[in-house]
């Protein structure tokens, strides 16, 4: 396993267009993370200068991996939640590069979400995968266990309904 260097991301052109081309790279390849393919380049910016919007504003935490300067992977904790839930977050959009899948930059920005969760003073991290093609294997490596299945949850990229797996793990001191 290499080392990759990773990091709270700031809102830069630079960075919401890398962050966009990563999210477009993974709707063209069928991941499940919210949008349609053809995803245009400007609305998959749009979408990461709002999240680092609320990056900056202490809602989200968006995490960038990076290979040398290119960034390979990202993962968004949200903190942000109602009233009764101030003591869990939730993980969100975790995509990594073709280029650079199983070689543990997944793994990495897992584990840093959950410390940086363990020091917001969280004590559950929630999360959902796709149920055709999405990343269970891993979160059940990492700790996340199953609490079920919805099915029909959403759209796949390129059509056709898939069901979605929800997961939970409890984190840090109860």
């Amino acid at each position: 396993m290499s080392s990759y260097t990773i990091k709270p991301l700031d809102d830069t052109p630079q960075i919401c267009r890398a962050l966009g081309e990563l999210l477009v790279e993974t709707v063209a390849n069928g991941g499940s993370v919210s949008f349609m393919h053809p995803l245009p380049l400007d609305e998959a910016c749009s979408f990461w200068k709002d999240s680092l919007g609320a990056a900056a504003r202490g809602e989200r935490i968006v995490l960038g991996a990076f290979d040398g300067e290119t960034l390979i992977g990202t993962v968004t904790l949200l903190l942000k939640l109602p009233p009764n839930q101030p003591h869990r977050a939730e993980i969100a959009k975790m995509m990594t590069r073709l280029s650079h899948r199983n070689r543990g930059v997944a793994t990495a920005l897992m584990r840093a979400a959950e410390q940086l969760a363990i020091d917001h003073g969280r004590t559950l991290l929630v999360l959902d995968t796709a149920e055709e093609d999405g990343a269970a294997p891993l979160y059940e490596r990492l700790g996340f266990r199953l609490t079920g299945i919805i099915p029909d949850y959403a759209l796949k990229p390129h059509g056709g309904l898939t069901g979605t797996l929800i997961y939970w793990k409890k984190i840090g001191a109860a």
